[in-house]
């Protein structure tokens, strides 16, 4: 099977090697746009609002392609994808900015996050203290760690940072062992993605499995291999407060209809749980 991430992770670190910006003058660029961005849209805050209200918080993915897929919507328009997103009650964006696996363009989180108030993930690689500074000054309000990607040293110096910049990590972890990584470093926004980096394969247990190891204090997202209603339905019954979705809402005929069956999924699982305690 293909090493994905392995081959991923590579292009990005040989790109942040070849990065000569100075590291303190990037930081302190990233900090006035903090400054002028104050308040944030905290991405954090929404996903447990709309869990509290909607019974889950649904991340919808604006994403062009996948290495595993190829071309979902080479032509998909950031801005409309997020208006429909909106109107179907989505609480928060995730944009692919990864130009040569994913095929995301310059604009596109710009371009989603300039069309709706929902706050916005960068979604990438992050290898580096400079990603976390890009993810500010793109605008994102959240930034993505991936624990199998960051040693321990790397994983905290950039979640240290993206404290400093006013961005939530959305910490994503594949298994016990590094879920017990992200918790060293303090993380609250926890993400399990079902879909194994090194092969692009999907578990759709794993997120069900890791549940009762989050802890009361951390709002749980589950990502990938969440193709309808029946599996946010599961997610929500397993504690999980929203859900990263992609594939299925880029290549929907009716992306608002979609997230809002996700949406009504939750809510009817929140509320048949209530009712049997």
């Amino acid at each position: 099977m293909p090493a994905y991430l392995e081959t991923i992770l590579d292009a990005h670190r040989r790109q942040a090697a070849e990065d000569r910006r100075d590291r303190d003058e990037l930081v302190d660029a990233a900090l006035r746009a903090t400054a002028a961005q104050r308040p944030g849209r905290g991405f954090e805050a929404a996903l447990a609002q709309g869990a509290a209200r909607d019974g889950v918080a649904v991340i919808a993915e604006v994403k062009r392609r996948s290495p595993s897929r190829g071309n979902l919507a080479p032509d998909l328009d950031p801005a409309a994808a997020a208006r429909a997103y909106a109107a179907g009650g989505a609480a928060c964006l995730s944009v692919l900015t990864d130009q040569a696996f994913f095929g995301a363009q310059p604009g596109d989180l710009p371009s989603a996050r300039g069309a709706t108030d929902l706050p916005v993930l960068r979604k990438d690689f992050t290898v580096s203290e400079a990603d976390v500074c890009d993810a500010r000054l793109l605008g994102a309000d959240a930034v993505l760690l991936i624990v199998a990607a960051l040693s321990d040293e790397e994983l905290a110096a950039c979640s240290e940072l993206a404290r400093r910049l006013d961005l939530d990590a959305l910490v994503e972890v594949h298994s016990a062992v590094e879920l017990s990584r992200a918790q060293a470093v303090g993380a609250t926004l926890i993400g399990v993605n079902q879909r194994d980096l090194a092969t692009f394969a999907v578990d759709r247990r794993l997120a069900a499995s890791l549940a009762d190891r989050m802890g009361d204090d951390v709002v749980a997202v589950a990502e990938s291999g969440i193709r309808g209603a029946d599996d946010v339905a599961e997610l929500v019954a397993a504690g999980y407060h929203g859900v990263l979705v992609g594939e299925s809402l880029v290549v929907a005929g009716d992306r608002s209809g979609a997230v809002a069956s996700l949406v009504a999924a939750g809510h009817r699982q929140r509320t048949a749980t209530s009712e049997h305690r």
